[in-house]
């Protein structure tokens, strides 16, 4: 048995993530993803199907090898992270952060059962939430 017992923190991916989503159909162009993401300040846009359902993703990095290969008329189908991993919003935070380490990824979609978006939880958010408790546990 540990010195001191594991504490854990009982937040879920719904107490976290960034919503509404953001999203894209999959046949916009990058340059137009780029420019929502410009505008919005944010580093990923979710990209759906005429459904309403999740098929991808597009970040920051997909935008710069677009750029790299002169690319920026493309459709966002076309460069995007296909099947992204995503969670539900019960998921805990714990193993969020798990998967976000593991895979190396910056972005995670929290989606419904029928895989449509309900938010995005990214590393900022994951730090933002640090810094929070951190303060609250130095009080």
């Amino acid at each position: 048995m540990p010195l001191y017992p594991r504490r854990r923190v009982p937040l879920t991916a719904r107490d976290v993530m960034a919503a509404p989503p953001v999203t894209v159909k999959q046949d916009a162009r990058m340059r137009e993803a780029a420019k929502l993401m410009c505008d919005r300040r944010i580093g990923s846009v979710l990209v759906v199907n005429d459904a309403g359902q999740l098929i991808g993703i597009l970040t920051e990095r997909d935008l710069a090898c677009a750029i790299a290969a002169e690319c920026s008329d493309a459709p966002v189908w076309s460069i995007m992270t296909e099947n992204p991993v995503s969670v539900k919003p019960e998921t805990p935070v714990e193993e969020v952060v798990r998967i976000m380490g593991e895979l190396g990824v910056r972005h995670i979609p929290v989606v419904d059962e029928e895989n449509k978006p309900l938010g995005v939880i990214s590393v900022r958010d994951i730090v933002s939430l640090f810094r929070l408790i951190t303060s609250l546990l130095a009080k």
